[in-house]
């Protein structure tokens, strides 16, 4: 744990703690509404697995990296999520996405 949070620049248990609670909200809520986003543009699982599942794929990544941002925010560990974000979209080759970068 040690190593993790001096690579996140945390300080505290507590901190670690509220950002793991986090990543679990989110990924949990992103899988959950993906779900009836994909019903609701009207695919389902009898469209065929090979339309499903990308699209529900599709569906579920911007919806977690919106919710990350937002549930980090409601924790107040928006600083952290904000960051976090960046740079994973950087990493993505996505920097482009991110606003007065």
């Amino acid at each position: 744990m040690r190593k993790l949070k001096q690579r996140w620049n945390i300080t505290s248990n507590w901190q670690l703690t509220v950002i793991f609670i986090v990543f679990a909200i989110t990924g949990s809520t992103s899988a959950k509404l993906a779900a009836p986003l994909t019903e609701a543009i009207g695919i389902t699982e009898d469209s065929g697995w090979y339309i499903y599942w990308p699209i529900r794929i599709l569906i579920i990544f911007p919806a977690y990296q919106v919710l990350l941002v937002l549930f980090g925010w409601l924790f107040g560990e928006f600083h952290f999520f904000w960051n976090f974000e960046k740079k994973m979209l950087r990493s993505m080759k996505l920097g482009f996405l991110i606003p007065n970068e």
